[in-house]
């Protein structure tokens, strides 16, 4: 946080890392790209196709729901599928970190708000998100979102993070493949809408919403995740996130022998 509030400390930290000895990225656990996010704000319905393919309308008005602190998590984490069902799914998303707060904020300096972009899975328990017609239960199952492992600025992507290949696999088998530059609403108008009715924060994550593909909508079956699989979100210029997927029991039993 320190990096987003005070861009200064970024040649201090240039030349500690100049100093430090090479480290295998593989040796690094991954960290939330931001410790304590302020607000998680998530695009529901933000690609043509995807929005056909869950038999809903092109909405005027972006569809906008938020994530609890407990319900995400670093990427490599495990993805926890919940005893109470097993219609745990996939979203890959863009997700941006915002780098100046404000409210307010017009499409022209949006990107002027924005630090960095990350990689998000939007974990979704699709029964319990279809019990409430604000989607909030399915979409805050604890341990479900996986966010990271890298944050790139916007300097080293192309303008809004648009243009880029998104993807979502399990193993060789491609689940979603699509491109950021089909996103309906791009980065300058969320960030306008959004400051809109709110004041964005620095350190704030908005998640870009997700391509068609989702697990809930394969036919001639539903694709759920399973426990032993590993998910991986890939969008091109930012890298990889995998996740494991386990079941509630599972990391329960972990937890106890800690």
């Amino acid at each position: 946080m320190g990096l987003i509030t005070n861009p200064g400390l970024a040649d201090s930290l240039a030349a500690k890392i100049a100093a430090a000895d090479n480290v295998p990225v593989s040796s690094i656990t991954p960290a939330l790209p931001v410790a304590a996010p302020g607000t998680i704000i998530c695009m529901g319905l933000n690609y043509t196709d995807h929005i056909k393919e869950g038999g809903y309308d092109i909405p005027e008005y972006p569809a906008l729901f938020m994530r609890g602190k407990n319900s995400i998590m670093a990427a490599g984490q495990p993805m926890v599928r919940p005893s109470c069902s097993d219609q745990l799914d996939y979203e890959a998303e863009l997700m941006l970190i915002v780098g100046k707060g404000g409210r307010h904020i017009s499409e022209q300096n949006a990107l002027d708000h924005v630090f960095g972009y990350t990689i998000f899975n939007d974990g979704s328990v699709r029964n319990y998100q279809r019990k409430t017609h604000q989607w909030t239960p399915g979409k805050n199952f604890d341990d479900t979102g996986a966010i990271g492992p890298f944050t790139v600025t916007p300097d080293d992507l192309p303008e809004g993070a648009s243009g880029l290949k998104i993807e979502s696999r399990v193993g060789s088998e491609i689940l979603q493949s699509s491109n950021t530059a089909n996103m309906i609403w791009d980065v300058r108008k969320v960030i306008a809408t959004v400051s809109e009715y709110t004041t964005l924060e620095a350190g704030d994550l908005i998640a870009m919403g997700t391509p068609p593909g989702v697990g809930h909508a394969k036919k001639p079956n539903p694709r759920w995740l399973k426990p032993g699989e590993t998910v991986e979100i890939e969008i091109e210029g930012i890298g990889i996130c995998a996740s494991p997927v386990i079941d509630e029991k599972d990391a329960k039993s972990k937890v106890a022998a800690a």
